[in-house]
């Protein structure tokens, strides 16, 4: 069946339809992972964007569902140049495009996904419809794409209530504002007992569980689309129990003391991205996926410096809090894309966590 992606710009690029056949709006972005794809279909941060692999060919080792990471795919659609219908791999369960037609997910293949990424490097992120209707109309649909908005996203895939990870070391209070399985598993495996809470929680009610550390999660969307939450940390920030927050945790942190965020051009998404630790000049391999950075322009030192850098543009990617035991990183020292360089970071948390409060 064809299918078509019509992007804001008038761009349209004809392929054909894998998955669910449904039409679909939504941001459109791009990942440079060549493997880990089910982690990224899996990863809640992508909720509200349909996700374009750029590597050339997806599924060829099928889909293990041990490896998601969480419960469901998130992204709003899956866009690739060629999809594997015979896996082989000694693990795989099922195909990618079962998976994809399991949870309604469309998407489109053969398409040029080199042109699409060039565009969206050019131009920034934009908004995008994927449809099967031969039909369609620019007209009509144009105005529906540039009006098109993620909104408020991390309601929709924090967990619904409270859970216990059992363990005998130090009590970890993580905030769900999208989490990665491998987050509180990491700590798990260091022994901690891990309480998950859901993004709403009130700070008091964390703070009641005496945790000897706090953790704050990835997530989807725009940062400052969470207000209620940001009041929420700065009761976090002030209660002293040590802090360790990744990705849209780090923005909300930083939004919470009183710095600002800004959308990239068109994000950092993938496994092979290169940050450099200010505090020794060692350069870390990473894997990420954001598309709102901290401005470090706009941050007092008195409350935070920056830690980390990325080495291709700049932009920060972590903070130290000036005082207090706190760090964020924007990268996924969890997600294990290869390499496990940052995994030392959850053992800065822990050695954090020893020390008397």
């Amino acid at each position: 069946m064809k299918a078509f992606l019509i992007l804001e710009d008038g761009t349209v690029f004809e392929g054909t339809s894998i998955g669910s056949s449904r039409e679909v709006i939504s941001e459109i972005v791009f990942n440079t992972s060549m493997t880990g794809y089910l982690e990224v279909l899996t990863d809640p941060s992508y909720a509200g964007q349909a996700v374009v692999m750029t590597y050339p060919l997806i599924g060829n080792y099928g889909i293990c569902y041990e490896d998601m990471e969480s419960d469901r795919p998130w992204p709003d659609a899956f866009i690739v140049r060629e999809l594997s219908r015979q896996p082989s791999n000694f693990r795989s369960e099922d195909t990618i495009q079962n998976f994809l037609l399991k949870y309604d997910i469309p998407g489109i293949a053969g398409i040029d996904t080199r042109a699409l990424t060039k565009i969206l490097r050019e131009k920034g992120t934009m908004n995008g419809c994927i449809t099967t209707d031969e039909n369609y109309s620019l007209t009509e649909l144009l105005p529906r794409l540039h009006s098109y908005t993620t909104g408020k996203v991390v309601e929709k895939v924090t967990c619904g209530a409270p859970y216990v990870l059992p363990g005998e070391g130090k009590k970890v209070a993580l905030l769900d504002l999208g989490a990665k399985r491998n987050i509180a598993r990491s700590l798990n495996q260091r022994g901690c007992q891990v309480t998950v809470y859901p993004a709403g929680t009130p700070a008091e009610e964390i703070l009641s569980g005496n945790p000897d550390g706090i953790m704050l999660s990835n997530g989807p969307g725009d940062p400052k689309e969470c207000m209620e939450i940001i009041e929420e940390i700065k009761k976090l920030y002030d209660s002293d129990v040590p802090i360790f927050a990744i990705c849209l945790g780090h923005q909300l942190m930083a939004l919470a003391k009183g710095a600002d965020t800004y959308k990239m051009k068109y994000g950092h998404r993938g496994g092979n991205h290169p940050v450099r630790d200010l505090s020794t000049g060692r350069v870390y391999i990473s894997s990420q996926n954001h598309g709102y950075v901290v401005d470090v322009e706009k941050l007092d030192p008195s409350v935070a410096v920056p830690a980390f850098e990325n080495v291709n543009d700049g932009t920060n990617e972590g903070l130290a809090y000036t005082g207090k035991k706190i760090f964020t990183v924007q990268f996924h020292p969890e997600a294990c894309p290869g390499p496990q360089d940052s995994g030392y970071l959850f053992d800065r948390f822990m050695n954090m966590m020893e020390v008397d409060q």
